[in-house]
């Protein structure tokens, strides 16, 4: 662990000597260097440029809502703060973006909550299955006290969180028939991604959970070495697997929300007027992102229904609810009173 600490530390180093080469303004200064000219004091001329990393590819979502993120931030800072947009992975993948931004090498990552919960297990419960009503309550539950006592939680991790992001629902989808109860999907060979609480989820529905890197997912469902996976709507259709797995269920069984986190270096080092600009400026931005979000839902659906999916809505999910009751006991477990307090929002 010690050896991995100190080698992502010089990763870091080096990234920000890099990264600061190639500044040719004058006039710019980044706050983990520069701590005289941090937050744009009265009578500064200097302009602060912060990073943020996406592994989201450049048009994605996420990604244009970051872009939404940096105008408004500079806009609410009079040019004081620029943020500078990454995406692509180029500063390295979500876990190593999260590290790099615990010792202020990167200021801001979007982030899924799924490789965060690996820094603070405590966000492990927003993902436990069919958590959620909706969409509608999953935001009551993140905007409200909840939401933000999770953000605030990130401290102890050297970041804070500052918004959410709509990650969307995953729903599961086959190759063989349609799926209206748990019996449907018994003995079916279903991807997941290579996480205990995602393998015990579809083992929990009675098929038979197999790890596969996304990448294969096509080939896996053409040739019958898998049934079925689970994804969202967007991801369905990008990634053509509509086309040889045509039966799609909407049952809506994870949602896993996304984040913005700040460097808890770079926001402590920031004048308080630009602390709540930037705070303010991810609200705005997180709005702008759940509306963009939608439409992509919206426009995928629409997309592969015109091309032959079926499409099964569930009128009640309560027998997958009970069907996966043993994933509480076992992840849940200490945080039962949370789990009800979620459940009972309005």
């Amino acid at each position: 662990m010690r050896k991995r600490k100190l080698a992502t530390m010089l990763m870091c180093t080096v990234l920000v000597i890099g990264l600061l080469s190639g500044c040719t303004s004058n006039n710019q200064s980044n706050t983990g260097n520069s701590t005289d000219n941090a937050g744009g004091q009265a009578g500064s001329t200097d302009q602060i440029v912060l990073r943020l990393a996406d592994t989201h590819n450049e048009g994605y979502v996420t990604v244009r809502a970051d872009r939404e993120f940096a105008r408004l931030v500079e806009e609410k800072t009079n040019g004081r703060v620029k943020v500078e947009v990454y995406p692509g992975a180029q500063l390295g993948d979500e876990k190593a973006t999260i590290e790099q931004a615990q010792f202020g090498a990167i200021d801001f990552v979007r982030t899924s909550i799924s490789p965060l919960s690996e820094f603070n297990k405590d966000l492990g419960i927003l993902m436990l299955p069919y958590l959620y009503r909706d969409v509608d309550h999953m935001f009551s539950v993140l905007d409200g006290e909840i939401g933000e006592n999770f953000l605030a939680s990130l401290q102890e991790n050297n970041l804070l969180g500052l918004t959410w992001f709509d990650g969307g629902a995953r729903n599961f989808y086959n190759t063989k028939q349609e799926i209206k109860t748990v019996d449907d999907l018994k003995g079916m060979k279903i991807r997941v991604q290579e996480s205990k609480l995602m393998m015990d989820l579809v083992t929990a529905l009675g098929a038979i959970p197999t790890p596969m890197p996304f990448g294969d997912v096509y080939s896996g469902l053409q040739t019958g070495v898998i049934d079925g996976a689970e994804n969202n709507w967007p991801s369905y259709f990008s990634t053509s697997h509509y086309e040889v797995a045509k039966y799609y269920t909407v049952d809506e069984h994870t949602r896993a929300p996304e984040v913005i986190l700040i460097s808890k270096m770079t926001f402590d080092k920031l004048s308080s007027e630009d602390q709540e600009a930037i705070k303010e400026a991810a609200k705005e931005a997180s709005l702008f992102q759940r509306e963009e979000w939608a439409k992509e839902e919206a426009a995928a659906e629409a997309e592969v229904v015109a091309k032959g999916s079926v499409i099964t809505r569930l009128e009640s999910n309560q027998e997958f609810q009970d069907a996966v009751q043993s994933i509480y006991a076992e992840f849940g477990a200490g945080y039962e009173e949370l789990i009800q307090r979620i459940i009972d929002t309005k």
